[in-house]
């Protein structure tokens, strides 16, 4: 889906953009080295993204897209840009088992029914007595495709849930935050990361920006500071997340529905060190919002 863009400006020049580019893609690259992607492959693949871009959201109103256009758009040869041309970009489509996981985690933390007094997931017995909530009805309650069984014997595969003492499932935190080689983790890397930038890309290139995009930082703290301010950040992290997953399941019963999307994510960073950017300050300094 395009961005949203209001009352756009003169677009930022490129070397303006040298500096925050090169900040932002460093992870990324020593990403892409431990995984094995080589920096050839990484080319081909920017090089499908620019002449995918160009074609489909630069197009001139009541114009067709030219292969020569597209070229003078993005650098890439004439030739290459029409042998790419129509190939579509490289996108990463969630499998089902993904999107069943998220559905039923996220209903088990938000519908009334599955939490308690305090907004938190119960432990659920396996089966359902005398209608009572259990994971048996969770899942019926999002899926009819795959038995509840199945689903639970893949959880505790996954750790996602325990049992406890009375035999109740319990739900892990590995459920809503993925770990290891989750299918799940590289799906939301590919898509929070996204959905970031844009909302980012669209502030810069909108007079009035549309999205909140802001931080809370502190450089030159203690260690010890740091990790404290770290773990409860989590905490009100966690919690702002769990509001909105209850907020918006509970707006989902009177929505007629459509194709619009909404995404609202937070994200916690600490790291040891001198920033990599710049020398330590003399003393602690930061910014409420930024």
């Amino acid at each position: 889906m395009t961005p949203l863009f209001s009352q756009p400006t003169a677009s930022p020049g490129a070397e303006q953009l040298r500096t925050p580019l090169a900040r932002l893609l460093r992870p990324l690259v020593h990403l892409c080295i431990r995984s094995g992607m080589t920096f050839p492959a990484l080319v081909q693949l920017l090089r499908q993204l620019y002449v995918n871009v160009a074609e489909h959201e630069f197009a001139l109103v009541d114009k067709e897209q030219t292969d020569s256009r597209v070229s003078l758009l993005t650098g890439i040869h004439r030739k290459e840009v029409s042998r790419l041309r129509g190939a579509g970009a490289p996108v990463n489509v969630v499998n089902a088992a993904v999107s069943r996981t998220s559905a039923i985690v996220a209903r088990w933390l938000a519908a009334p029914e599955f939490t308690d007094s305090s907004g938190l997931p119960l432990p659920l017995p396996r089966t359902s007595r005398a209608g009572d909530p259990s994971f048996e009805s969770l899942v019926a309650s999002v899926t009819r495709d795959v038995r509840p069984r199945a689903v639970l014997d893949e959880w505790l595969d996954r750790k996602l849930v325990t049992s406890d003492a009375q035999d109740r499932v319990v739900l892990a935190e590995a459920a809503f935050i993925p770990r290891g080689e989750d299918d799940r983790k590289f799906y939301y890397f590919g898509r929070n990361l996204h959905d970031h930038f844009a909302a980012a890309v669209a502030n810069i290139l909108s007079t009035e920006p549309p999205f909140l995009e802001r931080a809370v930082h502190y450089d030159g703290l203690s260690p010890a500071l740091a990790r404290r301010l770290a773990d409860r950040a989590r905490e009100i992290a966690l919690e702002a997340l769990q509001t909105a997953n209850r907020e918006a399941h509970a707006s989902l019963a009177a929505d007629a529905g459509g194709d619009s999307r909404w995404n609202f994510g937070v994200y916690v960073y600490r790291e040891d060190g001198a920033p990599s950017d710049a020398a330590a300050p003399d003393a602690p300094s930061g910014s409420p919002l930024s």
